[in-house]
């Protein structure tokens, strides 16, 4: 059964409300509640997206982004930074 994306966009614009309060209330640098907004939204938005695709073939041109592992960027960027050098 899909969602309707009016409900869904509700639910988003709630879940991003939840993390500008829980962002001007922050604590301390990794405070949970803004790591749970933060997930939030990632959730809120996924919903959304799919019940725009299931009510009307459309989606939007946002992506949620995943932290990539640090050792996994360090190699990428490896031979960028030695070939940086090289030239310097």
């Amino acid at each position: 059964m899909s969602i309707d994306p009016r409900v869904a966009l509700q639910s988003l614009v709630t879940a991003l409300e939840e993390h500008l309060a829980a962002s001007a209330s922050r604590r301390r640098e990794d405070d949970p509640a803004v790591e749970a907004a933060y997930v939030g939204i990632a959730d809120a938005f996924e919903v959304y997206e799919e019940a725009l695709y299931d009510a009307f073939g459309e989606v939007t041109p946002l992506e949620i982004y995943e932290e990539a592992d640090d050792e996994d960027d360090d190699a990428e960027y490896a031979p960028d930074l030695v070939e940086a050098e090289v030239e310097n």
